[in-house]
């Protein structure tokens, strides 16, 4: 019984800890299947979780909040769209300038408005998403196995968790089942036939892109308003690159790459509980040793399967009407 509830611990906080990097590959699929290199989802994400923290701080309104990074990351979003697309610019240059500006802006900003070291205010539990007990969980905790399983892993999570599952079926069915998945699959693999067929290249990958900075401003207002009390400096911690792993690991596939982030995410779970514990024979585990298992996870996938993978066609290129 001690071993499944330990299990259930570690899947309850993968669930929680992969939440941010699901939401970040999703939004990489969007735009990376449409030939979009995006770089940029930590730039988005750290954006996106400084406006849902100081906003919250101002209103103490969590959904409020939430409503300022999603408007946040769109924009940054759109702003890489219109150096990519309109502009035809080097994707990863825009990306990585994204994710410097916003390291810089967001830390200067917030000790200019806030003085307190980089950070926002810390939030009240009214300006946050919350856990929330789903009906009989208490009534079910005496129930060997089932009130562990339904009571810890299944309930006890907050809306955007349970918003971040739903929305993975909804993407897959997007991506693979409706007319703008398919434009977008045939945007990302040749273009030029789509041009051809009188459908709008840089109107699909703008409306990809719009899909990513929304499921980003998700990420983002996740980490600020669910996983801490307020915005800190660099929160995202490389989550973007991570999700990116994921997604080049998943081969550009919505099942695969949630799977890789799941993995991401149970690595941080085991590593936060094996802080401080004693190994049969190696002794107590580095602390550092440990939080850096998802960061070296991360660089042996990135070396064993970059190369491997087929991404789509066209990713990378710039569009030009011939004619």
């Amino acid at each position: 019984m001690e071993v499944l509830v330990a299990a259930v611990v570690v899947l309850d906080s993968t669930l929680r800890l992969a939440t941010p990097l699901v939401l970040a590959a999703l939004a990489g699929l969007f735009s990376e299947r449409s030939g979009i290199i995006d770089i940029g989802l930590e730039g988005k994400m750290l954006g996106a979780a400084f406006a849902a923290g100081c906003v919250a701080a101002v209103t103490g309104s969590a959904w409020v909040g939430l409503t300022a990074a999603i408007a946040t990351s769109v924009l940054l979003a759109l702003l890489h769209g219109y150096a990519c697309v309109t502009h035809r610019g080097n994707q990863v240059v825009s990306g990585l300038a994204i994710n410097i500006l916003v390291s810089g802006l967001t830390a200067f900003l917030a000790v200019a408005w806030f003085a307190q070291g980089g950070r926002t205010p810390q939030l009240p539990d009214s300006a946050r998403f919350l856990s929330m007990e789903w009906p009989g969980a208490g009534v079910l905790e005496a129930v060997p196995i089932v009130g562990v399983v339904y009571g810890e892993l299944l309930s006890g999570h907050n809306a955007i968790v349970y918003l971040t599952w739903l929305a993975v079926p909804v993407v897959a069915l997007a991506l693979y089942r409706t007319r703008f998945g398919l434009r977008l699959r045939a945007v990302g693999e040749n273009p030029y036939a789509v041009d051809t067929a009188g459908v709008s290249v840089s109107g699909v990958r703008y409306r990809a892109l719009v899909c990513a900075g929304v499921l980003c401003g998700l990420a983002g207002a996740y980490l600020a308003l669910a996983q801490s009390a307020g915005f800190l400096r660099d929160i995202t911690a490389g989550k973007g690159y991570i999700a990116l792993a994921a997604l080049i690991f998943g081969n550009w596939r919505p099942v695969p790459a949630v799977l890789a982030c799941l993995l991401f995410g149970c690595l941080d779970a085991v590593s936060i509980r094996l802080q401080g514990a004693s190994l049969p024979g190696l002794g107590e585990v580095p602390v550092h040793l440990v939080q850096a298992l998802p960061y070296v996870l991360t660089v042996l996938l990135l070396a064993g399967f970059v190369g491997r993978g087929v991404p789509p066609k066209a990713i990378g290129i710039p569009y030009t009407r011939e004619g």
